[in-house]
């Protein structure tokens, strides 16, 4: 009987990004997208921020072929809990667990920390990003885990989930499309009269008796990062009860990734009240971190969303991402965009229930979507 060939590929969970080669997994991920990149990944596990007590625990997927060489992967991570992820499914939990299960620890594909989309499987060929999604079923089977998630997915890459029967989610999310402007005035143009009159106001009301700095690259220093950390300790102490990234996550972003990164701090005189993180793609800036140590009325629309318009501009950058949620950037000309996730759960009977709820919720969805697009603030053409 002649012998079986050998396999081609072999995949098994890693311990840590920050431990896979750095060249061969941003040979993967691409460049268009920091999130993804060896760079920011492997600093959220050097700082802290992404380890065992946090709830996190990386677990990456990587697939290399018969010569050792790593020809796909995946940010992966064990979960305890569901915070961090802005895809929510606590009610999934609740329910599973009312019914006697564990939901907990689950498998996520994902940015720690980050709605943003992107690709969760890297991979040069679709047959190796498959690899990445049956290893993932793998893992929940062989570990009694109940169910496994990749949120913000590319919607290039939804298919492939959905060919292999994950349950599918969207959200919406709210993004500005530059087609091209030649100024934040050319911008203004496009909307309406009353929202046009509007957005110059707050404009003009955000900076008043206040300078703003856009730092980047060398001009970033250390008493940069720690009027940002207080910024981020704000907001995150009031959002989510306790901030996600750690004090030295900061300080290594500025150490690894400063060229990738705008930051827009406001002062007072010379004291530093508010500031806002951004990170540059390819052709998209993507807005982060906010915080302010004053109520200064608009300071978080300038720094966030008009200034970010500018940047863009500028730069010749195709859309900004500004995060996730917020209906009130539909009003400063961010429209609907919508987001996708996909689900794996390994229960026949908690699936079908599941796959109920998002029936339900896609609808709604969709009817929400129809209702802001039309309620964006640019001039009708009729």
């Amino acid at each position: 009987m002649a012998e079986a060939d050998p396999p081609t590929h072999s995949i098994r969970i890693g311990t840590g990004i920050a431990e896979v080669d750095a060249g061969a997994w941003n040979a993967l991920a691409g460049d268009s997208n920091p999130f993804l990149s060896h760079e920011f990944l492997a600093l959220l596990e050097t700082s802290g921020s992404v380890a065992p007590g946090s709830g996190w625990q990386a677990a990456p997927l990587l697939a290399t072929d018969a010569a050792d060489r790593l020809v796909a992967a995946a940010p992966a991570y064990l979960k305890a809990h569901s915070q961090g992820e802005y895809v929510f499914d606590h009610a999934w939990a609740d329910a599973w667990e009312r019914a006697g299960g564990d939901y907990y620890p689950k498998l996520q594909i994902a940015v720690p920390f980050t709605p943003v989309p992107g690709p969760r499987l890297l991979a040069k060929a679709e047959e190796e990003a498959s690899l990445l999604i049956r290893a993932a079923e793998a893992v929940v089977r062989q570990n009694g885990l109940s169910s496994a998630h990749a949120t913000f997915v590319a919607p290039e890459q939804m298919p492939l989930f959905e060919r292999a029967g994950w349950l599918v989610r969207r959200d919406v999310q709210f993004h500005f499309a530059n087609p091209g402007y030649a100024s934040f005035d050319d911008f203004l143009a496009t909307l309406n009269s009353a929202r046009r009159k509007q957005l110059r106001k707050e404009r003009a009301r955000a900076v008043a008796g206040l300078r703003v700095e856009e730092l980047s690259g060398d001009a970033l220093r250390p008493e940069h990062w720690d009027a940002m950390w207080l910024f981020y300790q704000d907001t995150g102490a009031r959002k989510w009860g306790q901030p996600y990234l750690t004090r030295a996550a900061f300080d290594l972003l500025g150490e690894r990734m400063a060229d990738r990164i705008i930051l827009l701090i406001a002062y007072d005189d010379d004291r530093p009240v508010a500031g806002a993180l951004h990170f540059l793609g390819a052709d998209t800036l993507y807005g982060r971190y906010w915080g302010c140590l004053a109520d200064i009325p608009f300071l978080h629309f300038e720094l966030c969303y008009y200034r970010a318009i500018d940047i863009a501009i500028a730069r010749g950058l195709r859309r900004v991402e500004a995060g996730a949620q917020g209906g009130h950037k539909l009003a400063r000309g961010y429209g609907p965009v919508a987001t996708w996730s996909a689900h794996y759960i390994a229960d026949p009977g908690f699936r079908r229930a599941v796959a109920d709820f998002l029936d339900g919720e896609r609808a709604a969805e969709e009817a929400e979507i129809e209702w802001l697009e039309g309620h964006m603030p640019f001039k009708r053409s009729d």
